[in-house]
């Protein structure tokens, strides 16, 4: 998706000019013409402008507190069925937004719907809101049915949240003893190993072999432990900045898919996000090709967003989603089957769903596993490393103690 300056005229007259996202040029353009617009240009953005007209400064993005904003929504469809007009709606929830950070942008689309635009492309407009938000949106607004449509985008959005949350909370207890773990390997190395080289120095003690490589590492890493630590935080922000790159994201994405047991529980975790996009799009009626790209769109993951983008040409050309997907071979073959299933039965929005629901309980179940078999292996590779560092320290007082008897 790239991003175009847009100038058009509504049903009004008044000329407009915005920045629009899309493929081509003549794809906006035939977009806009469709939703009534008279479109005068459609430039390549080279100046740099975001979709609210402001300026984007490289390497930083805007996000919402989703938490909130599926707040917002669930008051926002609440009045809409009390029988307010959208107008009404947006104006009574600005000021009572629990998110100040959100407030600008939702006062944005009122200020855009009060001049008759429609609702789905005010949204579009802020350049902060999800593409799969802006075309639920947009497929309610064409069949109909916004409420019921923006019923679906909620239930979506907390059960993606619950499934993130438990994915957390499972790797945060692994996540803690590993770095606890590391504290304590520096601290017996930087601090408690140079403490016995004074002692057993003073004594002209006949060392252990084991012990002088011990006590060799240790008053090196104590003597340049600032170094040390400066040249790690270096490669770990040498790392983040590099890993914001398209390519890099991409490299990283295919290291994840060959790492034994992850590997094959982050591929699941990423068919069921998108299986569980996909299914929420065309039940609220949006075509499969749109959908593809929109939950291509919506996935954080390079690799699977290529992915996906061949697939959806593939569909172009008149192949199936099932064999598409199969050709990737990134999907698991259930998956696929599956979803085949459905396209042969017509219920291809209830089967992706099942896709969801079944890789998310795998996902689950697998995580609880690993992380079952990680805990311990941590706690035998802290034990073994601490009898370590006690034995090579320890065994020249044995030796001592037995030469003074």
């Amino acid at each position: 998706m790239a991003d175009f300056v847009l100038k058009y005229a509504d049903a009004r007259g008044e000329v407009h000019s915005q920045v629009a996202q899309g493929t081509t040029a003549q794809e906006i353009r035939e977009r806009y013409t469709r939703q009534g617009f008279l479109v005068y240009s459609v430039k390549a953005n080279r100046a740099g402008l975001s979709l609210s007209g402001e300026i984007n400064i490289p390497g930083r993005r805007r996000r919402i507190n989703l938490e909130k904003f599926l707040i917002f929504n669930q008051q926002f469809v609440t009045l809409i069925r009390a029988g307010l007009p959208i107008l009404k709606a947006l104006e009574l929830l600005t000021d009572r937004l629990t998110d100040t950070k959100l407030r600008p942008y939702i006062n944005a689309v009122r200020e855009d719907v009060r001049k008759g635009e429609l609702l789905s492309e005010a949204f579009r407009k802020q350049g902060i809101f999800p593409k799969i938000y802006v075309t639920t949106v947009m497929a309610g607004e064409k069949s109909g049915s916004l409420t019921e449509v923006l019923e679906r985008f909620i239930t979506y959005q907390k059960l993606a949240l619950a499934v993130r949350k438990k994915v957390l909370v499972s790797l945060m207890y692994p996540s803690v003893l590993i770095v606890l773990v590391i504290l304590l390997m520096v601290f017996l190395v930087t601090y408690v190993v140079p403490s016995f080289a004074t002692l057993y120095s003073s004594m002209s003690a006949q060392l252990p072999t084991i012990t002088l490589y011990l006590i060799a590492i240790g008053t090196t890493a104590r003597a340049y432990v600032v170094l040390y630590a400066a040249a790690l935080a270096g490669a770990g922000a040498l790392f983040y900045f590099w890993s914001r790159r398209e390519s890099a994201q991409e490299r990283i994405d295919r290291v994840k898919v060959k790492v034994p047991l992850f590997g094959d529980i982050w591929i699941k975790y990423q068919v069921a996000q998108f299986s569980r996009v996909l299914a929420t799009l065309l039940a609220a009626g949006i075509p499969l090709i749109q959908g593809l790209e929109t939950a291509a769109d919506s996935l954080g993951t390079p690799l699977l967003r290529k992915t996906l983008v061949k697939a959806g040409q593939n569909v172009k050309e008149g192949q199936t989603l099932s064999s598409s997907l199969a050709k990737t071979g990134i999907f698991p073959r259930l998956s696929v089957d599956m979803i085949e299933v459905g396209e042969s039965t017509g219920a291809l929005p209830q089967m992706l769903t099942s896709v969801a629901e079944f890789y998310e309980d795998d996902v689950n179940t697998k995580m609880t596993a690993v992380l079952s078999l990680i805990e311990p292996a941590i706690m035998i590779f802290m034990g073994m490393f601490v009898a370590f560092v006690l034995i090579a320290l320890y065994l020249p007082i044995f030796s001592l103690a037995d030469t003074i008897r």
